[in-house]
């Protein structure tokens, strides 16, 4: 029963860990557009920034809890080697 809970602890770490790297992946992939000094910075500009800011924060956030889960799991594994 143990080994099971081993092994599920583990395949838990992997797939937490993989799920925290393609949210990094996805907040670091889209960069926003430079506006050029020639054209006109208006409302719709600062509208796609702030979208642009807020959904590489969603991905951060999700990223970093995906982390955590890795590392309290991770924690729980090392915690099953020192039971009897």
């Amino acid at each position: 029963m143990l080994q099971i809970a081993i092994y599920l602890l583990d395949a838990l770490i992997v797939a937490a860990a993989v799920l925290s790297a393609w949210f990094w992946l996805r907040a670091s992939g889209k960069q926003v557009r430079r506006v050029s000094k020639h054209e006109t910075f208006d409302h719709a500009d600062i509208n796609r920034l702030v979208v642009a800011l807020n959904r590489a924060q969603i991905l951060n956030a999700r990223a970093a809890k995906a982390t955590a889960a890795a590392a309290l799991l991770g924690g729980l594994r090392v915690l099953l080697d020192f039971l009897p």
